[in-house]
């Protein structure tokens, strides 16, 4: 995500950023904070990289497993 490239919804620049990203799984609810991510400088729209969009599935499924109904996870401290 070192890259810039154009945003495939506006045709804005995208650069490295951060962005909050919620996951409705049905019988519970994982919010994001501070995911890294290619956000577009023009109309702020948000694109995971595949190791992110990974981590943050595993996170899901561990949510759903547990039965966790609300969870907030903090992704730069689950990086330090």
């Amino acid at each position: 995500m070192n890259r810039k490239s154009i945003c495939p919804l506006c045709k804005g620049t995208m650069g490295p950023g951060k962005t909050t990203f919620t996951v409705d799984f049905g019988s519970g609810l994982v919010v994001f904070r501070n995911v890294p991510a290619d956000v577009c400088q023009q109309c702020g729209e948000a694109w995971l990289g595949d190791s992110v969009a990974s981590s943050v599935e595993k996170i899901v499924q561990e949510a759903r497993s547990g039965q966790r109904e609300f969870e907030v996870v903090n992704l730069s401290a689950k990086a330090s």
